[in-house]
């Protein structure tokens, strides 16, 4: 029987019978390749252990010293299946995406046959449809893993691969970051609140190509009603469609930052520094860097045929982050809100095409400020 070695920083699959004692007594399936996987992990394998007075539900990680209210709640569910007639990107068997690897070291920004664009924009269409799908299911009570299981059941459905999963042994299908989570949560047990904002951050690869897009969601109506929330929200979602206005072939990339930091200042939101968009296609990130920050030094002028995402995070508090001992959850150093927005886009010739733009059936939408 093949399973998929627990060691956080290996993810590859193995028919090895090494299992944790620990876990075998709960009754959970955790297997490691050998002993160097076994020794190497544990360190943050134990903390997913329950203590002998948890209930059914726990969170890791006691001794870390959390921003805000959000917690992560264990244990993850196991890896979900995918059917073998699925086409794999390079990275879901063993974690590394070496074709990702290999292009860093080239830097050049892909310009896309018409062929490529025609296939981009199919694939693209369906990130949307399967975004969308999801999103309808968010309202208080939903737990982030059951999000995660409505979208990669969606994406079986039309024989796509979630690029998240194993993405650097990344968990999850979906990455589903909630208030002061700036990005990368990772679906768990955690249930959502009427209050709460929720991102879901949704990647597919079909037809030989990644596509990216995000949307940050009101849960419930509290956080409609909130002022500093709705601000912060808007003014993300606004941030985007100002910087994809400016898209155009002799544009510099480092242009967009200007744009968004301008926009995101005049509302008293700072701008989140450590992550940026990226080039998008046959890789799930390359070439180019879009820093969503002014004065950045970002390298490249756009040109006709090349494809990446504009995804701004802004916050309510400090622009800085802290990341979780998962070592993927980004979140606010502050503990204060966080909001993040994405489309992936294609230059054209005069302009712009948002590849993954919202339908009139999608949910979500800006809502008025208060």
């Amino acid at each position: 029987m093949t399973s998929v070695c627990a060691a956080p920083q290996c993810g590859k699959e193995t028919e090895s019978m090494l299992k944790c004692p620990v876990c075998l007594k709960d009754g959970i399936h955790s297997v490691f390749c050998d002993q160097n996987c076994f020794r190497s992990s544990y360190g943050m394998h134990k903390a997913q252990h329950k203590s002998d007075d948890a209930e059914e539900s726990y969170i890791p990680f006691p001794t870390f010293e959390f921003t805000g209210d959000v917690r992560p709640h264990y244990p993850l569910t196991p890896r979900r299946a995918v059917p073998k007639h699925i086409k794999l990107p390079d990275y879901a068997q063993n974690g590394k995406p070496i074709s990702e690897i290999k292009n860093d070291r080239i830097g050049k920004i892909p310009v896309l046959t018409p062929k490529e664009i025609t296939k981009i924009k199919k694939v693209s269409k369906i990130a949307r449809e399967i975004l969308d799908i999801t999103a309808s299911h968010i309202q208080p009570g939903i737990t982030t893993d059951e999000l995660d299981e409505i979208l990669h059941r969606e994406c079986m459905k039309r024989n796509a691969y979630p690029s998240p999963l194993n993405y650097y042994n990344f968990p999850k299908s979906i990455c589903t970051s909630i208030n002061e989570v700036i990005c990368h949560g990772i679906p768990d047990k955690t249930k959502l609140k009427d209050g709460d904002i929720v991102n879901l951050d949704v990647t597919i690869y079909y037809l030989g190509f990644h596509s990216d897009l995000n949307e940050t969601y009101y849960v419930g109506d509290k956080a409609k009603a909130d002022p500093d929330t709705v601000r912060l929200v808007e003014t993300t979602r606004e941030c985007l469609d100002l910087a994809i206005k400016a898209v155009k072939p002799g544009v510099a990339f480092r242009d967009l930052g200007n744009i968004i930091e301008k926009h995101a200042s005049e509302n008293n939101c700072s701008v989140v520094r450590t992550y940026c968009g990226h080039g998008c296609g046959t890789l799930f990130h390359c070439q180019p860097n879009i820093p969503h920050y002014a004065k950045n030094k970002a390298i490249g002028i756009m040109k006709p045929g090349q494809v990446f995402t504009i995804e701004p995070m802004l916050n309510l508090g400090t622009y800085k982050d802290v990341t979780w001992p998962d070592k993927w959850t980004a979140a606010t150093k502050d503990g204060m809100k966080s909001a993040q927005f994405e489309q992936m886009l294609l230059v054209t010739e005069d302009g712009v095409e948002v590849l993954t733009a919202r339908t009139d059936t999608s949910p979500g939408g800006p809502v008025p400020r208060i």
